[in-house]
């Protein structure tokens, strides 16, 4: 397995819609792929990471919500992810890799029907509720181009803005032209 370098805020790849995963893509290359996110996610104490974190821009992701917290944690393996009901409204103080050790509110969907396909291309459905539901929503986000800075509101955002200058990694000159700090 290898683990790959997660990308910060704002690289190119994070700010552009992912492209599906095509059906000559599924195979073994994909499930190495899908092997890497994972160890990529848990070695950086993650409970969600999408492709394109890892400037790979495709509709891939992988989400364990329950780990480091048990040790039957359920990893699962997102490819080409659609939500197709959702309901309630949720508010959640999340985080992200792509943004390190800064935190935002975000409104969320509390509950949703995902559907998908598994790595080896088969369709499924989930029914998510609680951290599952948030944690679908914000790597989706991710696939679309989507980001904290996008999500964040009013005073929220911008505090977020003012933490992001103040971070050794952040590269304001990457900034898309309709992002203002």
């Amino acid at each position: 397995m290898t683990v790959h370098e997660i990308v910060a805020y704002p690289a190119p790849v994070l700010l552009q819609k992912a492209a599906a995963v095509t059906e000559a893509e599924f195979g073994p290359s994909l499930l190495a792929l899908i092997s890497d996110m994972a160890e990529t996610m848990y070695v950086s104490n993650g409970i969600g990471l999408a492709a394109p974190q890892i400037q790979i821009s495709k509709r891939i992701l992988v989400i364990d919500v329950e780990w480091p917290d048990r040790e039957d944690s359920n990893l699962y393996a997102i490819i080409n992810p659609e939500i197709v009901d959702a309901k309630g409204e949720i508010v959640f103080e999340e985080g992200c890799l792509s943004f390190p050790d800064l935190t935002v509110p975000v409104q969320r969907h509390a509950e949703l029907t995902l559907r998908a396909q598994d790595p080896s291309g088969k369709p499924f459905e989930i029914q998510a509720d609680g951290l599952l539901s948030i944690c679908i929503q914000h790597e989706m986000d991710h696939l679309d181009g989507i980001t904290l800075v996008d999500r964040a509101r009013g005073d929220h955002r911008v505090e977020l803005i003012r933490q992001l200058k103040e971070q050794p990694w952040f590269l304001p000159e990457l900034l898309p032209p309709d992002v203002s700090l």
